[in-house]
């Protein structure tokens, strides 16, 4: 599998660690940055990998920053991206299993690496279920997508 990876400079020694541990595992890793332990913001690393997948150059993401809430924010507003932060490995795999999730979101802050391993080892051996509760659930969310990403109609006021 193809797997986009980012972080911001909180996620930078994380990301390291994780690189060396996918390809170990056998997946070819796209390294989008950051490069070093600089201050960036992590909107454009979320860009980043989000760009990555919907353009076909990665099959999933793993994306960091100290919390993970930021990422997950920015991430989640392409159309197509389903990014979680998860910091348990049931989370990592169901949300993929049941959610189709394609974005696993760490905060680098919160966990350490052994447990990041272990997530991403059950974010990358989960698989879609494409039970149809899912698939009716997920195009509940394709539809909330495509509704909110209509531009709002302006009233006139009076």
């Amino acid at each position: 599998m193809r797997i986009a990876i980012s972080s911001d400079h909180a996620g930078f020694d994380l990301k390291q660690t994780l690189i060396a541990h996918i390809r170990q595992a056998g997946h070819t890793v796209l390294d989008l940055g950051t490069y070093s332990t600089t201050p960036v913001d992590y909107p454009d690393c979320a860009e980043s990998l989000v760009d990555a997948l919907r353009s076909g150059r990665a099959d999933r993401g793993v994306l960091m920053c100290g919390s993970g809430v930021g990422a997950s924010v920015a991430a989640n507003k392409a159309p197509g991206i389903r990014a979680a932060i998860c910091h348990d490995t049931y989370s990592a795999h169901q949300g993929v299993e049941h959610d189709d999730m394609n974005v696993l979101v760490i905060g680098a802050r919160i966990i350490g690496p052994a447990l990041a391993r272990d997530l991403v080892d059950a974010y990358l051996s989960a698989t879609f279920t494409g039970e149809e509760r899912h698939t009716r659930r997920l195009s509940k969310v394709a539809a909330l997508e495509k509704k909110y990403a209509e531009p709002a109609v302006a009233t006139a006021e009076v």
